[in-house]
């Protein structure tokens, strides 16, 4: 979609990169790490003073105590974190249970580990699961259950609650759980990020997936990490080792600094989207979608049964050819795209004048 959005000279809300600045104390930092020559390999699972400042962050926050020496892995953002975690720790012919809708890479990255996907459904309008459903899904063949938080794409967080019933499950039937909390800093409306490893019995079975990508705006960086018990991380290593050797050296020296930016940082953080998810969600609403509102994330799915078009994917065409704005088509989150043909998914990581432009664009679709 973002390269149909170029082609076009469409304004993108399809692919979740800020288009503003990222902040310029952490851009200075990566500067002057590479004038100060952190230019050559770190040691394979990060520099030491990243995995330092990365246990001390979690230690803080959540209560977490990591030792950083043995139980954090830096890697080439998320999602080689996650597909590192996941050849570490799967074989073929295991299952993964995975919530559906999800985010995109958790197919491919379950296909090339040999394993089999379970999948759960998430019910609008809050995106709950049944949890007799999640039951049925796990059986001794289960290796672990895939779950982010805040979700992408229906912005969901799971709740306490939620997460100690899938923590029961991991208990029961010894399965492992692997999060992304890529977007656990962006929350609304009061919702709280649970990390599931701070639950009874999971700080051994748990797997935590999570970057700077998306808390300070760097997605290109690609400095990510897993937190796991020592021996599924010297697993992890090993995978990582050998998929990719080491995280950019000096951006990982930034990356101590924007771990040590405070707790205002992340209030201000959740604030900044807060005002642009609402602008977005008035314009989608005025318009005539059904949009979802997201308690995290920066994401909105939303209905497009108003429209009369057969499915997502004609009418993504025909937003993006006839309004000049590209979204998400709903059926790439799904395993039958049958289930997603009636949704469409918009990012609002965006400047103001982004969104107010794409809210003039989709202004049109009410005379078309």
């Amino acid at each position: 979609m973002t390269r149909l959005a170029l082609q076009h000279g469409a304004v993108n809300l399809a692919q979740g990169f800020p288009d503003f600045a990222a902040p310029e104390a952490i851009k200075e930092a990566a500067r002057q790490a590479i004038s100060e020559d952190h230019n050559q390999y770190t040691i394979t699972w990060g520099a030491k003073n990243l995995r330092r400042a990365i246990a001390d962050h979690y230690a803080g926050r959540h209560g977490l105590d990591l030792d950083p020496e043995r139980e954090v892995t830096v890697c080439c953002g998320s999602t080689e974190a996650m597909i590192a975690s996941l050849l570490a720790t799967t074989n073929p012919g295991d299952e993964v249970v995975v919530f559906e809708p999800y985010y995109e890479n958790y197919g491919p990255d379950t296909w090339l580990c040999g394993a089999e996907r379970r999948l759960v459904q998430l019910h609008p309008p809050d995106w709950s699961f049944d949890p007799e459903e999640l039951r049925r899904a796990f059986n001794a063949r289960t290796k672990a259950i895939i779950i982010t938080t805040p979700h992408n794409p229906t912005g969901k967080v799971f709740t306490r609650e939620e997460l100690e019933q899938i923590a029961a499950l991991c208990r029961e039937h010894d399965a492992l759980a692997i999060t992304d909390e890529i977007y656990e800093h962006i929350l609304y409306d009061g919702a709280r990020h649970v990390p599931i490893m701070t639950l009874p019995g999971m700080r051994e079975r748990t797997i935590l997936v999570n970057s700077l990508s998306k808390t300070f705006s760097v997605t290109g960086w690609r400095v990510g990490w897993v937190l796991a018990a020592a021996d599924i991380s010297d697993s992890v290593r090993k995978v990582h080792d050998f998929l990719t050797v080491n995280a950019a050296a000096p951006l990982q020296q930034a990356g101590v600094l924007a771990l040590g930016l405070g707790e205002e940082f992340y209030q201000e953080l959740s604030r900044h989207y807060l005002s642009r998810r609402d602008m977005l969600l008035e314009v989608l609403r005025e318009t005539g979608f059904q949009p979802f509102t997201p308690s995290g994330a920066y994401y909105i799915m939303a209905g497009i049964s108003a429209f009369g078009f057969a499915d997502d994917m004609s009418f993504a065409r025909h937003l993006l050819e006839k309004a000049g704005v590209a979204a998400v088509p709903g059926s790439s989150f799904f395993e039958n795209p049958a289930d997603g043909a009636h949704l469409i998914r918009f990012c609002f990581c965006k400047k103001y004048e982004t969104l107010e432009e794409a809210g003039k664009r989709l202004m049109t679709l009410r005379g078309s």
